[in-house]
């Protein structure tokens, strides 16, 4: 198999079922965990990762089945290990629990938790004594890179709003598990607007998201293997996680060809080809999401992964995007051509000074080792919670 986009990249599946059989019948609850348990294992041969919650599993009343789908995952997880590629990048699993998780593992899981918890695959967030689902919500959004979404309420809305913001696609699903008018099927209907399709999740190259939307509207007919292998194509064809660029851009300042050859040679080919990101750029040659520049650019560097920033020129609007994504605290690599002119020592925050000189791949090398240097550096100021 060929490799896929979704190497490497953090699928967190999240909902939830109401407890009225009216509401969600038992047929479509069951249908519902033959789609998650097979789009997991489809996942997984794909080299994708996940983010799961570790908690309770409250069950239905009428017919016992769980009302969450976590350990639906975890089991899948464990079942379908030696399908995951070989050279994947992990962590496999983040397990996302908190201080009294421990003792809310239904006992029919706690063999298969205690595997996991011990095995190399498993990297555990812990979100200490925060027994609220909103900060559990957050450390989940924090490491996940897709959220698929089905069923739930408030909670599932609270989390796509997460994951919205920080620009991270969000693919809902029009399930029978809940009302229309919240959880999955409330965002699902939100994106039938053509005008709102693109708020849920971008497609690479340009894609229309709003025929993807119709695609997996799953109509009765269809099977749960066929709706899967829609879902997998669908993630497969999203865009790219974003590297916004901070860079000079007028072509009448003198370092512009250095610059721009440096992105062209070295930055694009590392971050695009190398490190999985699509290269964001805003100067005007590429279609707007915005009416005003300005709002271009701050709108897209806020939602941004990861930012790029040369200030190279010492433009004073770099240093207003830099500063705005170091208070962001969104991972930021700073770089300046060597021997340039600076009102200030970035050498106090580890830049790259990039050379015009020496061979394409050592330029390469030099660049990719500070990003492994730097790309986990913490905020400027950390948070400092006054009680945890």
């Amino acid at each position: 198999m060929a490799r896929s986009p979704l190497q490497g990249r953090r699928i967190h599946v999240s909902g939830s079922i109401v407890d009225d059989v009216s509401m969600a019948p038992t047929i479509e609850v069951e249908a519902a965990r033959e789609l998650v348990t097979g789009l997991v294992r489809e996942l997984i041969k794909r080299g994708a990762n996940f983010v799961v919650p570790v908690d309770s599993e409250p069950r239905r009343t009428d017919d016992d089945l769980p009302i969450c789908f976590d350990w639906l995952i975890w089991q899948a997880i464990k079942e379908n290990l030696s399908l995951r590629p070989e050279g994947v990048p992990g962590p496999f699993v983040v397990a996302v629990l908190h201080h009294k998780t421990e003792d809310q593992i239904p006992p029919e899981f706690v063999e298969l938790w205690d595997e996991m918890r011990s095995s190399p695959h498993v990297k555990i967030e812990n979100a200490a004594h925060w027994n609220m689902a909103s900060k559990r919500m957050e450390a989940q959004a924090g490491f996940g890179d897709i959220l698929v979404a089905l069923g739930g309420s408030e909670g599932v809305l609270f989390l796509a709003n997460l994951y919205h913001d920080a620009g991270k696609p969000v693919v809902p699903l029009n399930l029978e598990l809940c009302s229309e008018l919240t959880g999955a099927p409330r965002l699902y209907n939100f994106g039938l607007s053509s005008g709102q399709s693109r708020r849920l999740f971008q497609i690479a190259d340009d894609g229309d998201s709003h025929d993807w939307i119709n695609k997996i509207r799953f109509p009765s007919r269809q099977s749960v293997p066929e709706r899967i292998s829609v879902l997998v194509d669908l993630l497969e064809c999203l865009d790219k996680p974003k590297a916004f660029a901070v860079r000079l851009l007028n072509p009448s300042i003198d370092d512009f060809e250095d610059v721009q050859n440096f992105f062209d040679t070295v930055v694009k080919p590392v971050v695009e080809d190398e490190l999985g990101y699509r290269l964001i750029v805003v100067d005007g040659h590429q279609p707007y999401d915005y009416p005003r520049i300005d709002e271009e650019i701050f709108a897209k560097l806020h939602r941004s992964s990861i930012v790029l920033a040369d200030i190279t020129g010492a433009r004073p609007n770099c240093f207003l995007e830099l500063g705005y994504a170091l208070g962001r605290g969104l991972s930021t690599m700073v770089m300046v051509k060597e021997g340039a002119s600076l009102p200030f020592d970035i050498t106090t925050f580890a830049g790259l000074h990039w050379k015009t000189t020496g061979s394409v791949e050592d330029r390469r090398r030099a660049f990719r080792e500070h990003w492994e240097a730097i790309r986990n550096r913490p905020p400027l100021v950390p948070p400092e919670p006054l009680i945890e």
